[in-house]
């Protein structure tokens, strides 16, 4: 039998750190958040239904979109050891800039209905980061206003092909004088994917005041609160719409657009065009062989076509197909630093994220997009000292795999 004692209080004292009582709840829950799952969680809790499930679904059986982190899940890293890792150096160049980190804030829609902070937050975070953010056209922050909200940020601007061509040449005249140096051109979009969890929740733009939200409302005052006391959604894109996602963009994009669209926009635009929802290599190269300076290797985060290609699978074909002419990016279910190191060792100049930053934005705001920003900065440093890796220039493909079945 373990003999027992009774402890002394010099052996006690060095055990008892009572952490500090932090008021700012906000604050106190976004310090207890190791993961952007975690982010994830809280931000179920704090927004309603419609508004979580706008943010977190997908197309159809949402197939495509389980399959872009089960992909990301598949990957198996091949570590070296006793490598000098003290210094690891996540720098970059995009697009002929340099960034902090080789990820992007994606552009996303209607932003300012996951907090009111929006776009302007996510902004100045990507600033602070030194990382580039794309808004979207169907943000709810104007190009103009969010350059004053954020004038230190590297800015894209995310373009759709509408039906209305003269508003296309507009929203470019506006990006590029207003200082947005690149433009990402989004061509997976001819009709608005089957979003079926917006349908059940019976979501509209903005949200309306039904028995289903009044509802939500009293489980969620907080962000009803600030949605009825600051300014209303203002989109990016047009002064005012009331309706459905999908009426929306039946409305807006155009069905009809082909490659020759592509050939104007080239000759409007003089700064850097990405093309973004390539999954097939054969337009990965028309697209560059009509001006693309970059294409983005994406399925819309499984939004658009359900059983669509999963991006990280279709990367090492399209940069083997162009990456000696353009860059290659890699957007869809990254969702940690981990998933942006796999992406850039299999041929990506960097990867975009879009859900992880609004789960960080509906938790907390600014301060849970910086929050989601330093997981991921931190996460991208540990797993390449982890590999034994220092600078993002290093890493290859014989560094993962895909494991199957």
């Amino acid at each position: 039998m373990t003999p027992r004692r009774r402890p002394r209080w010099s052996e006690l004292q060095p055990l008892l750190r009572p952490r500090g009582i932090a008021l700012d709840g906000t604050a106190r829950r976004l310090a207890g958040t190791a993961s952007v799952d975690d982010l994830r969680s809280m931000a179920r809790r704090r927004a309603p239904r419609a508004v979580f499930d706008y943010t977190d679904g997908g197309a159809g059986d949402e197939l495509s979109l389980r399959r872009s982190r089960a992909a990301f899940a598949s990957v198996e890293f091949q570590p070296r050891v006793l490598q000098d890792v003290s210094t690891i150096d996540t720098g970059t160049v995009l697009l002929g800039r340099p960034a902090a980190l080789p990820l992007v804030f994606g552009p996303t829609g209607f932003t300012r209905m996951m907090h009111t902070e929006g776009e302007a937050a996510v902004a100045r975070v990507a600033a602070r980061t030194g990382i580039p953010y794309a808004l979207s056209t169907m943000g709810t922050t104007s190009i103009e206003r969010l350059a004053a909200a954020a004038p230190d940020c590297r800015r894209w601007f995310q373009l759709y092909l509408w039906r209305a061509r003269g508003a296309c040449r507009d929203f470019v005249a506006r990006a590029r004088a207003a200082g947005y140096d690149a433009l990402v051109l989004t061509v997976d979009t001819p009709v608005a994917g089957s979003r079926r969890r917006d349908v059940r929740n019976g979501l509209t733009l903005p949200p309306s005041l039904s028995l289903r939200t009044v509802t939500e409302g009293a489980l969620h005052p907080s962000w009803w609160f600030d949605l009825l006391t600051t300014e209303p959604l203002e989109f990016a894109s047009l002064n005012r719409f009331d309706g459905t996602v999908a009426e929306l963009a039946a409305r807006m994009f155009d069905p009809a657009a082909t490659v020759s669209d592509l050939a104007w926009l080239r000759e409007a635009w003089p700064g850097p065009l990405l093309v973004k929802g390539i999954q097939m290599v054969e337009d990965a190269r028309i697209v560059v062989d009509a001006g693309a300076d970059a294409v983005v290797v994406s399925n819309h985060g499984g939004r658009q076509l359900d059983r669509a290609p999963t991006p990280l699978e279709c990367l090492p074909a399209v940069v083997d197909a162009v990456g000696d002419r353009a860059e290659v990016y890699l957007d869809g279910g990254v969702m940690s630093g981990s998933d942006v190191v796999a992406a850039v060792a299999l041929g990506a100049r960097a990867a975009l994220v879009g859900r992880a930053y609004l789960y960080g934005l509906m938790a907390g705001g600014e301060r849970g997009v910086q929050r989601a920003a330093d997981i991921l900065g931190a996460e991208v440093r540990d797993t390449m000292a982890l590999l034994g890796t220092t600078s993002v220039g290093d890493l290859s493909r014989e560094q993962v795999r895909l494991r199957r079945g």
